[in-house]
């Protein structure tokens, strides 16, 4: 099984990397850097350089043909200004999207954020944020080529996971590791039956294989 990664060097791309690895998955990562390569080979990962604020939908499907799954977790990151917002977490988001559709890959993981909403009003950067998170759902929400699933976390720290988590499509706010939000990944990466759901995450009393379980009517 090959799963491509947007967003290969973040931190819970870095991490979901390492855990698809060691379930014997080929995994690439796209980066921007080529310096950031060794950190993905290092995590198990194929680096793969291109810039998707810059590339055309068919550079990108490139990448994708031949993948079971694409993953969608790139950012502009919190020191990014709205500009890059639109760029990145709305328009690479879309074009990556885009581009699965035309590799003919259809299971399709994005990372979202809790309170994303296309409507959100505000305009402070993460009011800018939440409206370019909110527009890439709906995007991917229309793509009928695609098997989605969009995953919500709630605050992201550096804390050791402890593979507890709550998954629901509301589950209120709330922290959640990068480690947890890492390894929910990898099982709906595993999850076919969890397309077409929206779903939130925090820290949480549920193992996180039994939680995707049960979101998938298992």
């Amino acid at each position: 099984m090959r799963i491509v990664i947007a967003g290969g060097h973040g931190q819970i791309a870095l991490r979901l990397e390492r855990l698809l690895a060691a379930r014997g998955y080929e995994v690439a990562g796209i980066i921007r850097k080529a310096e950031q390569g060794d950190d993905l080979r290092e995590a198990g990962a194929e680096p793969v350089v291109l810039d998707l604020e810059a590339a055309s939908a068919e550079e990108v499907a490139a990448c994708l043909r031949g993948a079971d799954a694409a993953v969608f977790a790139a950012g502009a990151g919190p020191g990014s200004g709205s500009a890059r917002k639109d760029t990145v977490d709305k328009g690479a988001a879309v074009l990556f999207a885009d581009a699965a559709v035309r590799a003919g890959v259809r299971r399709f993981l994005i990372v979202s954020s809790m309170g994303a909403n296309p409507e959100h009003e505000g305009n402070e950067i993460f009011d800018v944020y939440l409206r370019a998170k909110g527009e890439a759902d709906e995007h991917v929400r229309g793509l009928d080529a695609l098997d989605w699933t969009i995953l919500r976390p709630g605050m992201l720290t550096n804390d050791a996971g402890k593979g507890l988590v709550r998954l629901e499509a509301h589950t209120g706010r709330g922290p959640v590791p990068r480690d947890d939000v890492a390894a929910v990944l990898a099982e709906l990466v595993d999850t076919p039956a969890t397309a077409g759901l929206t779903l939130e995450l925090v820290s949480g009393s549920t193992p996180v294989s039994v939680a995707v379980k049960s979101v998938a009517g298992n």
